[in-house]
């Protein structure tokens, strides 16, 4: 770092390499059973951990510091509804013709329709923007650097540490989403990207038989 940039010390504390594996692996086997769920059930979930969650995310690195994303969490029932009707119309629309036989055949295991009741039971939604460019004090456009890569990074912690406080996710992406924009009465610069349902599962909750990949086919060291 330039000496004309402002700093200040690191707050870092260091760990003894066997502590270090111990929580790598740790978290991994905690990480490792989160699972998407798309049965939730409609018990409450304090806004506290929501708000704690979402701390989380916005401590993720980006693009020149620039942050480029906004959280909207939702647990009002009649905007949930409103969500809901607006998804449906798209995946509907989606599912009977938008969408290609090979994408519905590659969706076939995981059981998915256009029908999406968890938007309405789920106690929260969390709609995620990103901000394509700033704004200045003086109205001006503020250029944004790798602000998908920094939005999906910031997610990835979103989702990370709504599961460490014992709640399931669901990344529902329909396609568009520019209703999104409009019902949560965001700007132009913020573009709606992932829309994240949150709750505990439904007792007897079941979800799809499938497993990750193996870890050597998806790491490699050099």
């Amino acid at each position: 770092m330039t000496k004309d940039h402002a700093s200040r010390p690191l707050d870092f504390a260091a760990l003894p390499d066997s502590e270090s594996l111990s929580r790598a692996q740790a978290f991994a086997q905690r990480i490792r059973r989160r699972r998407t769920v798309r049965d939730f059930s409609p018990e409450p979930v304090a806004r506290e951990i929501i708000e704690a969650a979402i701390a989380a995310a916005a401590s993720a690195p980006s693009g020149a510091n620039q942050q480029p994303w906004t959280f909207v969490a939702i647990s009002d029932p009649a905007i949930k509804t409103r969500i809901r009707e607006a998804a449906e119309i798209e995946e509907k629309a989606f599912y009977e013709g938008r969408a290609g036989q090979e994408w519905l055949e590659a969706l076939g295991p995981l059981g998915t329709d256009w029908e999406k009741p968890f938007l309405e039971t789920a106690p929260w939604l969390i709609a995620i923007f990103q901000q394509r460019w700033g704004v200045g004090p003086d109205g001006a456009r503020i250029k944004h650097y790798y602000a998908p890569e920094s939005v999906g990074i910031a997610t990835g912690f979103l989702i990370a540490a709504l599961h460490e406080a014992g709640l399931a996710t669901l990344t529902h992406t329909p396609s568009p989403m520019g209703f999104l924009s409009e019902i949560c009465g965001r700007p132009d610069n913020e573009k709606p990207v992932i829309l994240l349902v949150v709750g505990k599962p439904a007792p007897g909750c079941r979800v799809p038989d499938i497993a990750k990949k193996p870890f050597d086919e998806i790491a490699r060291f050099l």
